[in-house]
């Protein structure tokens, strides 16, 4: 069995990690980091400390009605995605260790593709000066 890094679990849900496959279990919030544990394997699980965590990004979606994915950015190890059951609880909760200037919104689906034909457009634009 694997060992919690937290003392005390301050909120737990059910959740799911989008790592690699996508996986299925327990969404823990405690005093020390964030945890993640699933349900049918015991070696699956990721444990972040709050010193780890660099920001957290949050989808949003219909004007905050709807936030179907959050993602964990640490400051060594990348990038972590997850998805919850009540992900606004889950944002509260990470918001009382990390702070609330560290909580962003991830870009829309038309400031990507709005990003890629500037960036296209960019790159053209240097090619022809030169």
């Amino acid at each position: 069995m694997v060992q919690s890094i937290n003392t005390k679990a301050e909120f737990v849900v059910k959740g799911t990690s989008h790592l690699g496959m996508t996986d299925y279990g327990q969404i823990m919030v405690g005093d020390r980091g964030f945890e993640f544990f699933a349900d049918n394997s015991e070696k699956n699980f990721i444990q972040i400390p709050w010193e780890e965590v660099d920001s957290v990004i949050a989808s949003i979606i219909f004007g905050g009605r709807w936030i179907p994915r959050f993602a964990i950015k640490t400051k060594r190890n990348g990038t972590y995605s997850f998805s919850a059951r009540d992900p606004k609880a889950v944002l509260r909760a990470i918001r009382v260790h990390v702070g609330a200037e560290n909580i962003v919104k991830s870009l829309s689906f038309f400031q990507v593709i709005g990003r890629g034909f500037k960036n296209l457009f960019s790159r053209f634009t240097k090619k022809k000066s030169n």
